[in-house]
């Protein structure tokens, strides 16, 4: 292993405890609404009939498998998702997005979009955005 490959992978986790956090502030500052919360809205509404199982929705979300229960639990009492339970398998659940949660989506969705340009793609060039999105997606690939 190289020092660069130590390189990047120290980099990799020192942008994402400093940005996410950054991210996080800012949608609940101007939005109300936490990046965990915007995270599961997003994967929710563009799911096939905006909906999930809970299973699902814990491999495609960035928050762990075990917090997007608790996720999905708030969401629902904020009347933005709704827990629904799967009638072929009672072990299991699914998750679905509200009018209201595509709504609120809707209305963080430039906070969020602008978050990310200032905070992370305005510090490359376009070139260098495509070479990080093709490799960190190369490595997710390879993960699943």
């Amino acid at each position: 292993m190289s020092d660069t490959d130590v390189a990047a992978w120290a980099a990799l986790l020192r942008v994402h405890a400093a940005l996410v956090p950054l991210l996080d502030r800012e949608l609940q500052s101007a939005c109300g609404l936490p990046l965990t919360w915007y995270d599961v809205l997003l994967e929710l509404n563009y799911a096939p009939d905006r909906r999930l199982s809970m299973g699902e929705l814990g491999q495609k979300a960035v928050v762990s498998r075990t917090r997007v229960s608790r996720v999905v639990d708030a969401l629902a009492d904020a009347g933005l998702a709704t827990r629904e339970s799967n009638p072929d398998d009672r072990r299991s659940a699914y998750a679905t997005i509200t009018e209201a949660g595509r709504e609120r989506l809707r209305g963080a969705a430039p906070v969020y979009l602008e978050g990310i340009r200032k905070h992370f793609t305005s510090q490359m060039t376009a070139e260098e955005s495509r070479v990080v999105a093709g490799a960190l997606e190369k490595v997710l690939k390879r993960q699943l």
